[in-house]
């Protein structure tokens, strides 16, 4: 296997390893003229869902490599699988136009690249227009928290800014730039007078110490904007000067580190509501179900080969959705009810459909069509036409 002997891999060792993997398949393919509308795509970028297995890149294919790998050509695909073999990976078959490559053996290849993807995951989960929040943000960073140190400054920022979210507190995300040095505004509504905290956020290597002007240009600027408190969040730690200035502003100004947001993470993961079907009632499901018509814009389908799954958006945002499977109604089948048409139950029998195992979380985003998507992991569903579904269970 030709990969070094080392016990974890770093994320660009892993981005190494698949980038010599991949020269050397298109090589190969290319001699043996089979690479014709090939390509690659990592597991975030094809599938956009948590993923189960250490998947270190897809390739997708047309033509002539997927005959090689249907055993067209002699001895071809048991040649491509020694390529594989040679680098310390194998290949399954996802479809007629995709491979998923995996580590061939359980070992550090294998451990570093199943991190490697739930992490692209998990970052890929931390959007600042995201309304619902995965629990497995919070509990990600609360279980593993030397990760902090792995994200960019931005994505550091929009997790403070769900954890404080969590927290119950009006928050405003700043742009990122421009934005006067202030990175998270924080309002508290109180009987006795609103409370706003400006937070300045810094992720910064474990060595790279905050000094003291760092500190009090946060205090200079609560000061002017008439702030009652600055918070400072870094990733790293604080100089004495700077210590020593943050205790003589009686309490207006506060120093947390990495401790702090892990502690944050933890206590967000506990209150996360796992239970998505407690977010909406079951008066307003009904209510929605009896305002429903065939077309409407709420009800959404998906192909499962030639099996279908309705459901119905409850909630939505920009980027994500809060989706109930709808149960199936049979329209027409062949006599043995194998084969035939089927649509959405969009009456009162739907309503047991309000529970933990069928609402669920979906990404949501509009194409270049203006056609509106949504995504659980597993299914890619749009706009019902408000048509009978063709379905069949026979193989």
């Amino acid at each position: 296997m030709n990969q070094p002997a080392v016990s974890t891999y770093t994320d660009q060792q892993l981005l190494g390893v698949v980038q010599k993997l991949q020269i050397a398949i298109e090589k190969w393919a290319t001699r043996h003229e089979l690479w014709f509308d090939c390509g690659f795509k990592s597991y975030a970028e094809h599938v956009d869902g948590e993923p189960l297995a250490p998947v270190a890149t897809i390739m997708h294919f047309e033509g002539s490599f997927g005959n090689m790998l249907d055993g067209y050509y002699d001895d071809l695909e048991s040649d491509f699988r020694q390529l594989l073999e040679e680098h310390g990976f194998w290949y399954e078959r996802e479809n007629n136009v995709s491979i998923h490559i995996y580590p061939l053996d359980e070992g550090p290849l294998f451990n570093s690249f199943r991190d490697f993807v739930r992490w692209q995951w998990i970052c890929g989960l931390l959007r600042p227009d995201v309304a619902d929040v995965f629990e497995e943000i919070y509990a990600h960073f609360a279980n593993r928290p030397d990760d902090l140190h792995r994200l960019h400054w931005r994505e550091f920022e929009i997790l403070l800014f769900r954890v404080f979210q969590n927290q119950g507190f009006q928050a405003e995300l700043g742009s990122g730039s421009g934005d006067g040095g202030i990175d998270i505004r924080l309002l508290q509504r109180d009987p006795l007078g609103d409370m706003m905290t400006l937070v300045q956020a810094k992720k910064y290597a474990p060595k790279r110490k905050i000094g003291l002007e760092a500190v009090a240009a946060l205090h200079g600027v609560a000061a002017v904007e008439g702030a009652q408190k600055g918070l400072f969040v870094t990733t790293s730690s604080y100089l004495p000067v700077a210590q020593k200035f943050a205790g003589r502003t009686s309490g207006k100004i506060e120093l947390t580190n990495s401790k702090d947001v892990v502690r944050w993470c933890g206590d967000a993961a506990d209150g996360i509501i796992r239970d998505k079907s407690s977010l909406v009632s079951l008066s307003h499901v009904s209510k929605i179900l009896g305002s429903l018509s065939p077309r409407d814009m709420r009800i959404v389908h998906a192909h499962s080969g030639m099996l279908n799954s309705f459901a119905l958006v409850l909630k939505e945002t920009k980027y994500a959705a809060l989706l109930m499977v709808l149960p199936r109604l049979t329209v027409s089948h062949d006599g043995y009810g194998q084969e035939g048409t089927e649509a959405p139950r969009l009456d009162e029998t739907a309503l047991p459909m309000l529970n933990a195992e069928t609402v669920f979380r979906a990404k949501r985003w509009v194409d270049e069509r203006g056609e509106v998507r949504y995504w659980d992991g597993n299914h890619l569903y749009t706009r019902w036409s408000g048509q009978p579904e063709h379905f069949s269970l026979l193989d």
